[in-house]
């Protein structure tokens, strides 16, 4: 029972917050959205505790999907940060406003940049590409993220400057931002040989993530008086982690996404 004891955890925290939203507010599409959300989770990482090796996949599909198709297309709200800012400056509590708090503001403080790796709609594409182990260390291309940051936060600002900040055009720029963000994504993978460059160099909600990822309560820990320094978890990492140091200076630290591919290579059991 103690290995299925992260995704029990996780399952009911989510429950809780549909449960106190529901209550709070009178809606009952938190406590569906809410429940979903944690039943895919709690699904995906049981079956990773049990030895299946897709359960990451099959979370991040579930929860993506989701989020792309029945709450961008289907319901039209706009989940991209672009949303974020739109629904912030508007003074409007929605879906996105209140995801953003928890899976990228908020959440990481538990469960780190666990969004990228069980929930993110575009990693789900890149990550069915076959670059899943990059083949050299980062580029110095992180500050590209900020400028993405910035960009996205300018043209909220432009479309309420030329009375243009309206739903429909909202929709649009989810659409667009959308094709532009795997099309990127996509580019960056065959010219890197790296599925993950683009959550690297180019997603601008990494900068919100990064800062609290450093605090996570849920982190891969490494017991290194086992450790024989084999290198083999740094080789797998898909986003150049040093998992074999178990400080929280390590390299690269507040990129880790839990996809515990470390865990499953190492040959002393050392990571967990």
């Amino acid at each position: 029972m103690k290995k299925y004891r992260n995704a029990i955890i996780l399952f009911l925290v989510f429950e809780v917050i549909a449960v106190w939203l529901w209550l709070s507010t009178g809606n009952l599409f938190f406590l569906i959205n809410f429940s979903y959300l944690g039943i895919s989770i709690g699904l995906g990482g049981s079956l990773m505790a049990a030895g299946w090796k897709y359960g990451r996949e099959l979370t991040q599909f579930l929860i993506g999907s989701y989020m792309l198709v029945f709450l961008g297309m289907i319901c039209r709200e706009n989940m991209q940060i672009e949303g974020f800012w739109f629904y912030i400056s508007s003074g409007i509590f929605t879906g996105a406003t209140l995801h953003y708090l928890i899976a990228k503001i908020f959440g990481p403080l538990l469960f780190g940049r666990g969004w990228c790796g069980y929930a993110c709609w575009t990693a789900m594409i890149l990550d069915l590409l076959p670059y899943k182990t990059p083949k050299s260390d980062r580029c110095k291309l992180g500050f590209i993220r900020y400028i993405m940051f910035a960009l996205s936060l300018a043209i909220v600002a432009i479309l309420f400057m030329t009375g243009k900040a309206d739903h429909p055009t909202l929709f649009t720029l989810f659409v667009v931002g959308n094709v532009f963000y795997y099309a990127v994504g996509i580019t960056l993978a065959l010219l890197f040989k790296d599925n993950r460059a683009f959550c690297k160099y180019i997603c601008p909600i990494t900068v919100f993530l990064k800062p609290m990822s450093y605090f996570s309560r849920l982190r891969i820990r490494c017991d290194e008086s086992k450790c024989i320094k084999c290198g083999k978890c740094l080789k797998t990492c898909p986003m150049n982690v040093e998992v074999c140091n178990d400080s929280r200076q390590r390299k690269n630290a507040t990129e880790c996404i839990l996809c515990q591919r470390c865990t499953k290579a190492c040959p002393v059991k050392a990571l967990h």
